[in-house]
């Protein structure tokens, strides 16, 4: 028993990405409003994935508004950790410190969301003058929908906002940056009446509306308080349909400077998720890794009779193989049974993949979860993981 839980202390770790580094806790002083409050930086970082963050949480000032606005729960992990992600290029994980948007509110959000009103719509909407700042399209509200909503899709789905914090000379935290994510629509959807059917077309020149949003959202946000000088960094994910078992991803990004109100050169990032087993398109893409992962998922039913469950979310930078996520759901009789099958799984995916790629198995029953491999990328043993 207490083997188990050490391994699981020591899985947790893992998950991270690499041993904590652990250094003296820091005292700092960070400035609200109408105060300084003393508080204290973390002692060490699970991850350099992942950035640090002040106990003290403070909530986003939209929260909740990313759960209602993308499609799926897919779309929901990939849109804000790949945005953590993109934000190290600009922000050194060993200097600054992650905390939830405090800038952009719930409201503003909502109004950045619309479309852009007529006089006649802003009063059926209840709204004022000052309120229409909709970075979406106007609908003109007459003429075919199907063709209206066809060239006057909604681009933005979902606004994100990252705040960066730093310690500066006088041993404050003072924000250091912000990092704004742009969910954007591959598909459209509409209803031609309240209550309807619900319609959907693709959504044309998605990447191009959506960098003209960007430089439309970049003026508005260096009028507000304390976002007037400091460096952003806008990022463009693409969502996918609302029926999709994988995330979308992140297609481009563009660092603006301090006190720049312009976005000059954008940088395109080549990332994909993939479904496993794969269609033909991707067979004939990623032909090597599809074989793999289709050696690996027979040598898997091959174990019990009439099997046949074995999923993969393969992860993609560059047409390079990065990440390998598989679930295997199945039924135990005992648990002689979970630990015999986990030890024949982990031996295939040291047999199956490469160790350049990042690998891990959760096994499954009706129960919940029964067990977890963790393979990662240049490691020569895995970390195996059994439920009690």
């Amino acid at each position: 028993m207490k083997k188990i839980s050490l391994v699981g202390l020591m899985l947790a770790l893992l998950l991270g990405g690499c041993a904590p580094q652990f250094e003296k806790q820091q005292e700092v002083v960070q400035e609200s409003d109408n105060s300084k409050e003393k508080v204290i930086i973390p002692k060490y970082n699970i991850s350099d994935k992942y950035y640090r963050t002040i106990p003290q949480f403070e909530p986003s000032k939209a929260r909740g508004l990313v759960v209602s606005n993308l499609n799926t729960r897919y779309d929901i992990e990939e849109f804000e950790t790949g945005l953590m992600r993109i934000a190290q290029d600009q922000f050194d994980p060993d200097r600054y410190l992650y905390q939830e948007g405090q800038h952009l509110d719930k409201r503003t959000v909502q109004l950045l969301l619309n479309r852009k009103f007529t006089k006649e719509q802003l009063k059926e909407e209840g709204l004022k003058p000052e309120d229409n700042i909709g970075l979406n399209p106007l609908d003109p509200g007459k003429g075919d929908i199907d063709k209206r909503n066809q060239e006057n899709p909604i681009y933005l789905a979902h606004i994100l906002e990252q705040n960066y914090l730093v310690r500066n000379n006088d041993d404050k935290l003072a924000l250091g940056g912000v990092v704004i994510g742009l969910a954007l629509n591959s598909i459209h959807y509409y209803q031609k009446e309240e209550y309807g059917a619900t319609y959907s077309s693709d959504v044309k020149n998605m990447e191009q509306e959506g960098k003209k949003i960007a430089q439309e959202l970049l003026q508005r946000l260096r009028k507000m308080e304390k976002l007037d000088s400091v460096p952003i960094t806008i990022a463009l994910f693409e969502q996918k349909e609302n029926s999709s078992v994988v995330p979308g991803n992140f297609i481009s990004y563009t660092n603006v400077d301090e006190g720049s109100s312009r976005i000059g050169r954008w940088k395109d990032i080549n990332e994909k998720y993939y479904l496993f087993p794969a269609d033909e398109k991707t067979k004939n893409k990623f032909r090597a890794d599809v074989n793999a992962f289709e050696s690996f998922k027979q040598d898997v039913e091959k174990y019990f009779p009439n099997f046949n469950g074995v999923i993969g979310r393969a992860f993609y930078v560059d047409d390079q193989l990065k990440e390998l996520d598989i679930n295997i759901p199945i039924q135990f009789y005992g648990k002689s049974e979970a630990v015999g099958f986990t030890q024949y799984v982990t031996g295939k995916v040291m047999q199956h993949f490469q160790d350049y790629i990042s690998v891990q198995v959760s096994i499954t029953s009706v129960n919940g979860q029964e067990a977890l491999i963790v393979r990662k990328a240049g490691e020569k043993e895995p970390f195996v993981h059994i439920y009690n």
